[in-house]
């Protein structure tokens, strides 16, 4: 009984008690995450680099559109991820943390919700409506808040156990 209990955890809280497999995220969505953050937080680095690096008089590298095309693909499929969490995951985990006592988990989870929806926002106002005064500055504020966003992920995954390697039966 007990190695069929352990079989069926996905990992262990470490404010106590196992976590329900069935809140993990499903391989695809694990997978299309990482993907998608993995390529957004390398092309926005690689794009500020580039833009950043030049002499103040040099003309944009031919690098720099087809960065920002690819983070506005990879945004794209950001949100279509981020939906997915909020539709199971996020419900799901509020839910678990209430009853089971989580609330580092809880806070972590409602940080990221907030930072997604600011990164969504300010990557929104630079497209669609930062004059040109405005735009470097809220750059800065974007990129910030991704790698902000990006941290948090690395830190809400690691109160859950996920990292820690158990044992197997």
């Amino acid at each position: 009984m007990r190695q069929r209990l352990l079989r069926r955890m996905a990992h262990v809280n470490p404010a106590g008690g196992a976590v329900p497999e069935a809140h993990r995220l499903a391989a695809w969505q694990r997978r299309f995450l990482y993907a998608t953050a993995t390529a957004l937080l390398a092309t926005g680095a690689a794009w500020l680099a580039v833009h950043y690096t030049r002499a103040a008089d040099a003309l944009p590298t031919p690098a720099e559109p087809w960065l920002m095309r690819v983070h506005g693909l990879a945004a794209f499929l950001a949100l279509f991820v981020l939906g997915a969490l909020a539709a199971s995951h996020v419900p799901r985990g509020w839910r678990l943390a209430e009853r089971r006592g989580w609330a580092s988990q809880r806070r972590t989870g409602v940080v990221l919700c907030g930072l997604g929806a600011a990164v969504v926002l300010t990557g929104y106002l630079l497209y669609y409506f930062a004059p040109d005064n405005v735009r470097p500055a809220l750059g800065w504020v974007h990129a910030g808040l991704g790698a902000a966003m990006a941290l948090l992920v690395v830190a809400h995954r690691r109160g859950t156990g996920h990292d820690r390697h158990h044992a197997r039966p």
